[in-house]
């Protein structure tokens, strides 16, 4: 069967999750609830609450298949959203979105555009569907749309662009986004990722590009983030009918649980939550700026819920602080060796983060 196999995945390269913490614990023998994960970019205030209630309600009808179609959750997202239910995809995560990408859009005649320093689920979709991936050099560890825009050919379908970007918390300016929508050429589709705009103050309105017919703009948002929901799996795309049609017809059945429809309707009313995450996020960014500055540790300003610290040695560093119980991430695999990714947590969280990377500095 080894003969057999596709040989395309001979070089494809796994994608490496944030560790978790039972995973951690078993291996250094440490208890559970003595170990912080701040590795993901998950919401270190948990769930909404109003989610839970709506899960443990829908848990007792787990033994029925959920709504294929998700007529609910796809009906109460175009009303918030002021678009047409035929202009949403739903997803296992966004991450399936961008598996529907490839399915619809990349084979090995295709090139697909990203950035340096871009979320890695670019790249390995891409080369899974056998498609030609064309990197563009970071600018100050973030986009260059201008370049990104000059890279296209008439081979180019795809180009990929995160914004916020995982995993740098950089963030294009309006008109540079702007101006990459509205010049790219119809046979490219450009998928917006903004799995974290709801922690931007005054993001661009993308949405009303697709309001207004824009046919090749796929924007991708999730439950995962903001809302807490990481563990349902729940993502959406906003785009055309005619992609969201295509998709459809790539989609398996079932894809959304029913937990997870219910979880984020219901989340989707919980402003309470949406804003108490927003401030502590914003509280903790303050916070690791001013001690990454007192520390004399670079670091990359963010608009996300995570900051990127320069510490030299980040595989070494990413070890030690485990032992210390706090998970970060290291970032070697996105080509940023010298630096961890660490995920904005609690005021206690952060604090303890704080003093296990003086600690392994030796900076204290």
């Amino acid at each position: 069967m080894k003969e057999l196999i596709n040989p395309v995945l001979n070089n494809l390269p796994v994608y490496q999750p944030g560790r978790p913490i039972e995973e951690v614990a078993r291996e250094l023998g440490l208890p559970c609830d003595g170990i912080i994960k701040l590795a993901s970019n998950e919401n270190p205030l948990g769930p909404s609450p109003l989610a839970l209630a709506a899960m443990k309600k829908a848990a007792k009808k787990v033994h029925l298949y959920p709504d294929g179609n998700s007529y609910y959750l796809k009906n109460k997202l175009a009303e918030k959203l002021s678009v047409s239910t035929e202009n949403i995809i739903l997803g296992n995560g966004s991450n399936e979105i961008i598996e529907f990408v490839g399915h619809i859009l990349i084979n090995p005649d295709a090139d697909v555009i990203v950035s340096q320093y871009c979320f890695a689920i670019y790249t390995i979709v891409t080369k899974m569907f056998g498609g030609n991936v064309i990197t563009v050099p970071a600018k100050n560890y973030g986009h260059d749309l201008k370049a990104m825009r000059n890279s296209i050919t008439p081979k180019t379908r795809v180009i990929f662009v995160t914004n916020p970007n995982n995993p740098t918390g950089t963030m294009a300016t309006k008109d540079e986004l702007i101006e990459l929508i509205e010049t790219v050429p119809p046979s490219v589709l450009l998928v917006l990722d903004e799995a974290y705009i709801e922690f931007l103050d005054n993001p661009l309105d993308t949405v009303s590009y697709v309001k207004n017919g824009k046919k090749n703009l796929l924007l991708l948002r999730t439950f995962s983030k903001i809302y807490g929901l990481a563990g349902l799996r729940i993502g959406y795309g906003i785009c055309s009918k005619d992609i969201a049609d295509s998709m459809e017809k790539v989609r398996q059945p079932f894809n959304i649980n029913s937990v997870a429809q219910e979880a984020a309707m219901a989340a989707l009313d919980d402003i309470k939550h949406i804003k108490k995450t927003r401030k502590n996020n914003s509280k903790g960014i303050s916070y690791f700026e001013k001690e990454f500055k007192r520390l004399n540790l670079e670091y990359v300003p963010t608009y996300a819920n995570f900051i990127l610290a320069k510490v030299n040695d980040g595989q070494r560093v990413f070890n030690e602080m485990q032992k210390l119980g706090v998970i970060t991430r290291p970032m070697g695999g996105y080509s940023l060796p010298e630096w961890i990714r660490i995920t904005i947590g609690t005021p206690d969280e952060n604090e303890i983060c704080i003093k296990a990377l003086e600690k392994v500095l030796n900076l204290n």
